[in-house]
């Protein structure tokens, strides 16, 4: 079983965090961390229904309440079955948490490669993202998220892989 949770205050309105959350997956999404990850492209703006993912993970749009809340369902070709859920919510003197929880069991080759890679490579993005989201809210960044040595590797050996295998 997976069960996955990220959280973040954020000395910002919830009504300014809502804005960037209520963009995800469009183009001049400024929430995701498109720079350094592959970005999150949705077939429409965020809605139920809405499908996508962010390089070969696939998911859709289960429920979506404007300005609070994201819950997508993993595609099963991906090797989870479950979803994850990016919320928000509102803090005395006008600050806000964000919340990002994953829940769901691995299936197949994703047994394996969830603890290995995946889990520490979604954890960065994850962060970045929270980076993101303080940085676009408040104009500043306390204490940015540090990738560790295995998100280093385990992105430089992608990047290899993509090249040796001429596919990029």
């Amino acid at each position: 079983m997976i069960r996955n949770v990220h959280e973040r205050v954020v000395d910002a309105p919830i009504e300014r965090l809502g804005a960037l959350l209520d963009g995800l997956g469009r183009k001049g999404d400024r929430l995701w961390p498109s720079r350094n990850w592959p970005p999150m492209v949705l077939d429409r703006p965020v809605s139920a229904g809405g499908e996508g993912g962010h390089g070969a993970i696939r998911y859709h749009v289960i429920e979506y309440e404007p300005g609070a809340r994201v819950r997508f369902a993993f595609d099963p070709a991906t090797g989870i079955e479950g979803a994850h859920e990016l919320s928000l919510d509102a803090l005395s003197n006008g600050r806000c948490r964000m919340r990002h929880v994953l829940v769901g069991r691995a299936r197949g080759r994703m047994r394996l490669l969830f603890p290995l890679a995946i889990e520490p490579l979604h954890d960065a993005v994850v962060e970045d993202m929270f980076d993101n989201a303080e940085r676009e809210t408040t104009g500043t960044l306390a204490h940015p998220a540090q990738w560790t040595l295995r998100v280093r590797l385990l992105r430089w050996l992608f990047r290899e892989g993509k090249t040796a295998t001429g596919s990029e």
